[in-house]
């Protein structure tokens, strides 16, 4: 099988000549007052043009960047968008200022590059689950990576994360997911992916009806087990008001409890086995 071509990318451009984009979602910390603050969180997107027949309305792949006392990043990309990933950190602050490195579980999108961020920002610690840690990661980077567990938080500063271990959801033994405290925000990774490559950064939604789901191959994107419904009950009781989503665009809102809920009980329909 040929690898992946992503298309008119060219990851030796500037930002501006791939369409790659960074926009601050989420204000956080002294930039609710100054203007001139950078804190907050971030959305880098890196468009995919529709020309794979597997994504005939193109594709985005995006990374989050929490501008803080610790900067941290969530999704370094694969490695052949680095240099336009690299590229749009830096209108922000210097890539080697990054302290964290994290990510869902083990996939090209979401750790791909990590290798390479580590050689840009050797003082980073790679943050993911245990499971992650000792089963991929502590083999395929030349660091050790500085797991959490369940429900542990790290304070970046303004800014506290807290992991939280979802096996299976959206897919991998050892992932898990990121809710930013302060601000209310879940880092949802491949929860809600959307077709289309020019989606808007941000939406709105009430239903789920309202956003372009990939929904064709559900049942294997995101396997479902006795206990993913309690996974998605847990994320919506944190009742987050914005949802970072890694493919397409993210969610904003007092609905963001409802559409997980929908969205679970969406993939639960779609299997006749689902507890």
């Amino acid at each position: 099988m040929a690898p992946l071509s992503l298309g008119s990318v060219d990851p030796t451009a500037a930002v501006g000549d791939t369409g790659a984009s960074i926009v601050r979602l989420v204000k956080a910390g002294d930039a609710l007052q100054d203007p001139a603050s950078k804190t907050g969180i971030y959305r880098i997107s890196v468009p995919i043009p529709p020309t794979l027949p597997m994504l005939p309305q193109g594709f985005t792949f995006n990374q989050f960047l929490i501008v803080d006392d610790k900067p941290l990043l969530f999704h370094t990309g694969m490695k052949q968008i680095f240099p336009v990933v690299k590229a749009a950190i830096e209108t922000v602050l210097p890539v080697s200022h990054l302290r964290y490195l994290s990510f869902s579980h083990t996939e090209a999108d979401e750790c791909g590059a990590l290798g390479l961020f580590l050689e840009e920002a050797p003082d980073a610690e790679v943050i993911c689950s245990r499971v992650e840690a000792g089963t991929n990661i502590a083999d395929a980077v030349n660091k050790a990576p500085s797991p959490l567990a369940d429900g542990q938080e790290l304070c970046l500063g303004a800014m506290t994360v807290q992991w939280l271990d979802t096996p299976n959801t959206p897919h991998g033994w050892g992932a898990g997911l990121l809710f930013e405290k302060t601000t209310s925000t879940l880092f949802c990774s491949d929860l809600f992916t959307q077709h289309g490559n020019k989606p808007e950064p941000i939406l709105e939604a009430t239903s789920l009806q309202e956003l372009n789901l990939k929904l064709f191959d559900m049942e294997d994107y995101w396997p479902w087990t006795h206990k993913s419904r309690g996974h998605i009950e847990r994320l919506a009781a944190l009742e987050p008001t914005t949802l970072l989503v890694m493919h397409g665009s993210s969610l904003t809102g007092g609905n963001c409890s409802a559409l997980l809920g929908q969205l679970g009980a969406l993939r639960a329909s779609l299997d006749t086995t689902a507890a």
